[in-house]
This record gives C-alpha cells, structure tokens and sequence, in this order.
C-alpha cells in the first residue's frame, strides 16, 4: 500500500490544477495567439512561468481510489489492478466477473 502522504499530495494537486485551471489557459491563449505582440506573450510567459509547478496538469498521477498505487491503474474504474480484482471477485462492481471459457 502506498503511503499515505503520497495519496495526500496528489489530492493537493489536483486542487491546485484546479484552483489555476482558467488563468493558465487564458496565458496560453495569448501565448499561442497569433496577432498578440512579443511584449504581451513574454509577460504570458514569465507569469506562466512564476504559476506553482503543481498547477501544471501534467504533474497529476493517477493513483488507486483504495490502496493508491500508482501503476497497474484502469481509468474506467479509477482502481489499481489488485482491488480491481478483489472488487470484482465479491461482485462489487456491477457487469464485471471473472472470464472462464
């Protein structure tokens, strides 16, 4: 199991992807718009630049909902491959069960 702290810290993450979701997009919009001066879209740059790392999505990690483990994660379940299992064994996930053919 992962640790705690680790489980926190992309919770706080995510909040501060979040909280600076709008103004980095506007930044970006000016960065990339092509009629903006070079004054305009160096002072997008240098804001962007001086935003919190964690505000930046790339740095979000998907973790397991239950155990939160980092690799082996499915999306459509939010679940690591380990509960995933256990889950679907005591039928808590509704229209999965184990294949047998």
């Amino acid at each position: 199991m992962a640790r705690k702290a680790l489980v926190q810290r992309e919770l706080k993450r995510a909040k501060t992807v979040e909280r600076f979701a709008q103004k980095r997009a506007a930044l970006k919009k000016i960065i990339n718009d092509s009629t903006a001066s070079y004054e305009e879209k160096n002072d997008a740059r240098v804001k962007l630049q001086k935003m919190p790392r964690n505000a930046s999505p790339s740095r979000l990690r998907n973790r397991c909902a239950i155990s939160g483990r980092p690799k082996g994660f499915y999306r459509k379940f939010g679940l690591g491959r380990s509960k995933l299992r256990e889950e679907a064994m005591k039928g808590n996930i509704p229209g999965l069960h184990k294949a047998s053919w």
